[in-house]
């Protein structure tokens, strides 16, 4: 199948286009930087997805939308207005079969950056309205939203003792996810799964079920 995925070079996303290379589909990256993939079937692009000229793609099966920024006085522009601008253009058409959409646990909680939790928050909302709207070609639209994952944007918090100790005791499961589980996750949602859609899930090591009991 045709995978469009967004924020390709790096973390979350490279990782699922990884996985879907090596399940022997074709990948076509959308990225701000350059290609770290080089596999015959994958396809680079370098594209700011806010306000660059967007690729002239073949139809996408499936369509994955991980780009992102993170307290970058634009978050909302990127995370939100990016992402809708992405889906409109490739998404939306009688071929896809599935749209999926990074989201993050601050979609949920609230934590985080303000103008970072309010763009992800939008994201889960629009995702709802997409599957809406994919639906009458029979394809789904769901959201992942992950707590903590281990990836370089974390390594300040993963390598300071006191602060990483902080974190863990928060989190029931004492561990972040890796990026290779989220892809398998992205992979489950758009490729195994045909009857769940408008739904976020989230993969948080159960940090949002703590509610720390002090007696």
């Amino acid at each position: 199948m045709n995978v469009v995925i967004t924020g390709s070079s790096e973390g979350i996303g490279r990782a699922i286009a990884d996985k879907f290379l090596n399940c022997g589909h074709t990948v076509f990256g959308i990225d701000i930087k350059g290609p770290t993939l080089f596999h015959t079937e994958y396809k680079h692009f370098i594209c700011d997805i806010l306000h660059g000229e967007l690729p002239e793609l073949p139809p996408a099966d499936i369509l994955i939308n991980n780009a992102g920024v993170q307290n970058s006085g634009d978050d909302i522009g990127v995370n939100l207005r990016g992402t809708i601008r992405v889906t409109e253009k490739f998404g939306i058409h009688d071929r896809i079969k599935s749209v999926l959409f990074i989201a993050s646990a601050s979609a949920r909680t609230g934590s985080e950056f303000p103008e970072y939790a309010a763009s992800k928050g939008g994201v889960v909302a629009y995702m709802k309205n997409v599957a809406m709207r994919v639906a009458a070609f029979g394809a789904t639209s769901n959201s992942l939203s992950p707590g903590g994952v281990i990836t370089g944007l974390n390594e300040h918090i993963i390598s300071d003792p006191v602060l990483w100790r902080k974190v863990m005791d928060e989190t029931p499961l004492s561990k972040w996810a890796t990026v290779d589980e989220i892809a398998d996750w992205a992979y489950f949602v758009t490729v195994c799964n045909r009857s769940m859609t408008a739904q976020d899930i989230l993969i948080d090591n159960g940090e949002a079920d703590n509610f720390n009991f002090v007696w």
